[in-house]
């Protein structure tokens, strides 16, 4: 940029220019993409929590003549514009979209800072939040509400599975009921588990059906007994 008494009077590209001495003054200006590190920031969130949080900015020039006449330092300008716009977008969120809505934050703080740059000649491409720090009882805090929601989801998943298992047996109650010949295939192939280990103690299920007749004899016989000693009784007596 060449100014000749203190008037713009041309815009030259890289390369041999000529200056009168005392007249003319060059400014040269970067066209290429510069990576501006938002200082960190003491925000206090929606919530009433408050956090540490620095961000980079990416922004190019795309009029020379406005970034050097419409403004005194561009450069300056454009990292007061965006501290000032983190401070205010992050403080209207709650933690929790600071957190896990980064995203979203990181296009709403591009397009504000680039429509309060525009008319600086000043392209903001990008604008991404680098770290949030926390305090230690907040992250404490955090760590427990962790911790409780991963101890309920896991109460969820056994109930469940404790739920699908008691199906899984009422149905095969149900077919053993029509089918006792299962049940015994079902022991058997609990010994053949058994023995697959090389087990000394040997387990042999035995069906109710074998000892109900011997049950039944000796109840027989307790009362044929009881009947044959009480007529003894009473001769006795």
């Amino acid at each position: 940029m060449i100014f000749r008494l203190g008037r713009l009077i041309a815009q030259k590209g890289p390369g041999l220019i000529l200056l009168i001495p005392i007249i003319d003054r060059m400014v040269r200006v970067d066209l290429r993409t510069v990576t501006l590190t938002v200082p960190p920031q003491e925000v206090i969130t929606k919530d009433n929590v408050t956090v540490r949080v620095n961000a980079v900015a990416y922004f190019r020039v795309i009029d020379p003549n406005r970034a050097i006449t419409e403004v005194e330092n561009f450069l300056i300008a454009t990292s007061q514009i965006s501290q000032t716009t983190l401070r205010s977008v992050l403080g209207k969120a709650e933690l929790d979209a600071l957190l896990s809505e980064r995203e979203r934050l990181n296009i709403e703080l591009q397009q504000i800072i680039d429509e309060q740059t525009e008319p600086w000649g000043v392209k903001v491409s990008t604008v991404e939040v680098k770290d949030v720090e926390l305090p230690a009882d907040m992250q404490r805090a955090i760590a427990r509400q962790a911790e409780a929601e991963r101890e309920r989801r896991a109460k969820i998943i056994s109930a469940d599975g404790e739920f699908q298992a008691a199906e899984k047996l009422s149905q095969a109650a149900e077919i053993f009921s029509r089918h006792p010949a299962t049940l015994q295939l079902r022991y058997l192939q609990t010994l053949l588990d058994i023995g697959v280990n090389q087990n000394s103690t040997i387990i042999f299920p035995l069906p109710l059906d074998m000892v109900k007749p011997f049950l039944g004899l000796e109840a027989s016989d307790g009362q044929q007994g009881s009947g044959s000693r009480s007529p003894e009784g009473t001769e006795r007596s």
